[in-house]
This record gives C-alpha cells, structure tokens and sequence, in this order.
C-alpha cells in the first residue's frame, strides 16, 4: 500500500500526533499546530503510511498588491525510513497541485546549492534554477540588534 497524500484541513490536527521520526526539524506543538492549520493561508501536504505521518511539505499561499498569487514552498521533509522512493517528489506535486487550485501562478523555494537531494527534487518537479545567485538576509527578531545600539 502505498503512503496517502493529501492537504490538511483546519479539522486534521490529530493526524499531526503521529509524526515518524525525522520528518520535522522539532517536535510537533499542538498549539502551533493548530494555529498553523486555522490560517487559510498557510498549507500543509503530508504523506501518511498506516496512519503515520512519514513527510510533509509546507506552503504559503501570499498576495501582493501588484503580483497575482504565488506559494511560498517553506520546506519538505521525509522520514530517513522513506526515503529514495520517490515520496518527495509526490509530496511537492500535491502542493504545487493545491497552488494551482487556489489560483496562484507561480510558486518557489529557496535551498542551498550544497543540498544536492533538494535541487534534484525542485528541479525534478518541474521548478526552474533562477538565472542569478540569490542571497538571502536573515533578521533575528527575538533579539536586539548590537548594530543599532547607539552610546
């Protein structure tokens, strides 16, 4: 039998309870979970294998003023126990299937050139290298800026 993939809905977050390991970075928080799944803007396809949750990719669905609907991919993640079969890839379809029904016209990640596994499932996908090289800035928010300090 092969993994069920699907997005969830507001109402799925037991499915969240469980998780194999090495799927996410951290541990699942109910809180945040639900939180996650409460906004119509944020979506999460996952692949579960006799009712555990074994890979996941999250998106955000975005409008700007001047731009049509874009998603966001922010990460993808399969358990070590499932990987090289191709779930991955089935995973980031469901996603990109769910941009499209939501009217969004294009969607893109970011990763790391050194990532070999993520720029083989991107561009396995269907996604295209950009041109240049991108640089991405990170501020920290939780934490004053040393920078800024005057006196």
């Amino acid at each position: 039998m092969n993994p069920e993939i699907r997005i969830l809905d507001p109402g799925d977050q037991a499915i969240l309870h469980n998780v194999a390991p090495g799927v996410f970075d951290d541990a699942v928080d109910p809180i945040l979970v639900a939180e996650f799944l409460r906004d119509h803007r944020h979506h999460l396809a996952v692949a579960i294998d006799h009712g555990q949750v074994v890979g996941f990719a999250s998106g955000v669905h975005y409008v700007h003023p001047d731009k049509p609907s874009e998603m966001w991919v922010n990460e993808v993640g399969v358990a070590p126990s499932h990987q090289g079969r191709g779930l991955a890839k089935a995973i980031m379809r469901t996603l990109l299937q769910h941009a499209r029904r939501l009217g969004c016209r294009e969607a893109w990640v970011l990763t790391d050139r050194s990532n070999s596994a993520a720029m083989g499932l991107y561009a396995a996908t269907g996604g295209k290298e950009a041109p240049r090289e991108q640089v991405m800035f990170t501020f920290f928010l939780d934490r004053e800026d040393q920078n800024s300090r005057t006196g």
